[in-house]
C-alpha cells in the first residue's frame, strides 16, 4: 500500500550511487534514532505509504524505498543493540528504544511460550508473534512448488522480512499518549495532502500517475483518482484508516476545538475517499466506525443499526437506476458486474482449492495458475487476488489458511482484550478491522506494511496494558 513515484531500472554506476547514499542515509537515520526514542517511530508513520516502482523486463515491482531505509537505520540503532545484549546476557538497558529494562521485556518474558497443550496461550501478544513467523516460514517453504518463484521471492525479499523487523522495532517502542497523538498526526497530514492531491486529478479529469487507471477512465461514466498512490482503492484504504483513527480522537476529545478540527478533517478526507469511488475502502470505514460506536456507546444498539442501515443500504442497491453505477442493473448488470469480477474470482480460486486441497499450487501462484486454468486472459489475470482468504487458500491449502485464520483470531484477541479502557487500543481494533475487511474485498494483508504496524503497536499496548494492571494488583 503506498504512494508511488515512477522510475526506470537504473544503470550499475547509477546503482553504486544510490546504494552509496542509501548507506549514509541509514547513517544519518541511525544516529538520530539513537538520540530520540521517538525519531523511529515517527520516521516509519512518515514512511508508510510510499512506494517507488522499479521496472525490470519481466514485471514492475512497488518497493517501499523509504520505509527500507527507516526500517535499516532501526535495525541497526536499536533492534541490533538488543539482540546482542540479551545474547551476551548483559541485560544492559536500550534506553534509546524507550523500552526500559524490567518492563516491557518483563512482561514479553513472563509470558512464556505457547503450547498446543493450552489454546488460550496463542490468543496473546507472544501467540501472535510466533503466528506471524510460521506464517512466513510457511510461505517460504511452499516457495519451493510454486509456479511463480519470482514472485514470491519477491513478497518474502520486500515485504515480509522488512515488515517482520518493522512489527519487532515498533512492539519494543514505549507507546506514550504524546508519542501516539504524534504519529496520528503525521498520518492525517499525509491523508489531508494526499486528499487535496486527489481534487486537483478529479478537477482536471486527468491522474498523475499510474497509466492503468487513467486507460480505465477512459471506458468509465465515472472519474476514479487515485491520488499520489498507484490504486483507487490503496488510496481510499490509507484514507478509511486515517479516518478511523482521527475520528477516535473526535468521539472521546472532551475539548470543543479538537472535536470541531477533527470534524473538519474529516469532511475533508470524507469527500477525497468518495472521489475515489472505492466500495471496499468505504464498507471498511463503516465497519471501524461501528467497532468505535460499539466500543464508545452500546454493542447492541450499534448492531440493531448496523443491521438496519445494512438493510438500507441492499434495496438502495437493488432498486437504483443504472446511472449510479452499482453493476446490478441496466446492460450487463450482474453480481459480477456489481463487484468488479470479484464473484468469479472466489468461484475459480475455490476450484483451484478443490483441486489441490491440503498444500494448494504454491506461494505466490494464484495469478499464474488462474490464468492456466483457463479462468482469466493475460489482459485480466493481473487482478485475480483481489481476495485474501481465497488467494491464501489456492496458493497454500488447508495448512496456510488454517495459520492464516489462527493469526486473525490471535490478532483481534490481542486488539479487543481490555481495549475499552485506552481509546488508542479501540483505534487500532477498529483500524485493524476495517484492513482485514478491505483484503477480504480486494487484496494485500501482509502484503501490507499497515498490517504490521497496527499488530507491533498493538502488541506492545497489550502488553503495557497487562504490566500495569499487574502492577495495580
Amino acid at each position: 500500500m503506498g504512494l508511488t513515484l515512477a522510475t526506470k531500472l537504473p544503470s550499475a554506476g547509477v546503482i553504486a550511487v544510490a546504494l552509496a547514499g542509501s548507506l549514509a542515509v541509514i547513517a544519518a537515520l541511525a544516529l538520530l534514532m539513537r538520540r530520540r526514542s521517538d525519531a523511529f517511530p515517527l520516521l516509519a508513520i512518515l514512511a508508510l505509504p510510499f512506494r517507488l516502482p522499479i521496472s525490470t523486463q519481466s514485471r514492475t515491482v512497488n518497493l517501499l524505498i523509504p520505509l527500507y531505509l527507516v526500517v535499516a537505520a532501526g535495525t541497526v540503532a536499536l533492534l541490533i543493540p538488543q539482540l546482542l545484549a540479551r545474547w551476551r546476557g548483559s541485560g544492559a538497558p536500550a534506553l534509546e528504544t524507550g523500552v526500559p529494562e524490567g518492563s516491557l521485556r518483563g512482561q514479553a518474558r513472563r509470558e512464556g511460550g505457547v503450547s498446543f497443550r493450552d489454546p488460550s496461550s496463542w490468543l496473546s501478544p507472544r501467540g501472535v508473534e510466533v503466528l506471524l513467523l510460521i506464517a512466513v516460514a510457511l510461505y517460504a517453504v511452499q516457495t519451493i512448488y510454486s509456479a511463480d518463484r519470482a514472485k514470491a521471492a519477491e513478497n518474502i525479499a520486500f515485504f515480509y522480512v522488512p515488515f517482520g523487523l518493522l512489527f519487532m522495532l515498533l512492539r519494543d517502542v514505549r507507546w506514550t499518549r504524546e508519542l501516539v497523538l504524534a504519529c496520528l498526526g503525521v498520518a492525517v497530514a499525509l491523508a489531508v495532502v494526499f486528499a487535496g492531491v486527489g481534487f486537483v486529478e478529479y478537477y482536471r479529469k486527468a491522474l498523475f500517475l499510474n497509466p492503468k487507471v487513467v486507460a480505465a477512465n477512459q471506458y468509465d461514466n465515472y472519474f476514479r483518482v487515485n491520488s499520489l498512490f498507484f490504486d483507487p482503492s490503496i488510496y481510499g484504504r490509507f484514507l478509511a484508516i486515517v479516518m478511523i483513527a482521527l475520528t477516535t480522537v473526535v468521539l472521546w476529545s472532551r475539548r470543543r476545538r479538537e472535536t470541531l478540527l477533527g470534524a473538519g478533517v474529516l469532511v475533508w478526507l470524507l469527500a477525497g475517499l468518495v472521489t475515489s469511488f472505492s466500495q471496499s475502502s468505504i464498507a471498511a470505514l463503516l465497519l471501524g466506525l461501528a467497532v468505535l460506536a460499539a466500543y464508545r456507546w452500546d454493542v447492541r444498539a450499534t448492531v440493531y443499526v448496523t443491521g438496519a442501515l445494512l438493510a438500507i443500504a441492499a434495496v438502495i442497491v437493488l432498486a437504483a437506476p443504472p446511472s449510479l453505477h452499482f453493476g446490478l442493473n441496466g446492460s450487463g448488470g450482474s453480481t459480477s458486474n456489481a463487484t468488479s469480477g470479484r464473484t468469479k474470482l472466489i468461484s475459480g480460486g475455490l476450484e483451484l482449492l478443490a483441486q489441490r486441497p491440503l498444500y494448494g499450487y504454491g506461494s505466490g501462484s494464484f495469478e499464474t495458475e488462474y490464468k492456466r486454468h483457463g479462468k482469466a486472459s493475460a489482459a485480466n489475470a493481473t487482478s485475480a487476488s483481489h481476495t485474501t482468504p481465497i488467494t491464501v487458500a489456492a496458493e497454500q491449502g488447508i495448512v496456510g489458511l488454517a495459520v492464516y485464520i489462527a493469526l486473525l483470531a490471535a490478532a483481534f484477541a490481542v486488539l479487543l482484550a481490555g481495549a475499552g479502557r485506552a481509546p488508542p487500543r479501540v483505534a487500532l481494533a477498529a483500524c485493524f478491522a476495517a484492513l482485514v475487511l478491505h483484503t477480504w474485498t480486494y487484496a494485500d494483508f501482509l502484503e501490507d506494511p499497515i498490517t504490521w504496524a497496527l499488530l507491533g503497536i498493538g502488541v506492545a499496548l497489550a502488553r503495557a496494558s497487562r504490566l500495569q494492571a499487574c502492577s495495580a494488583t
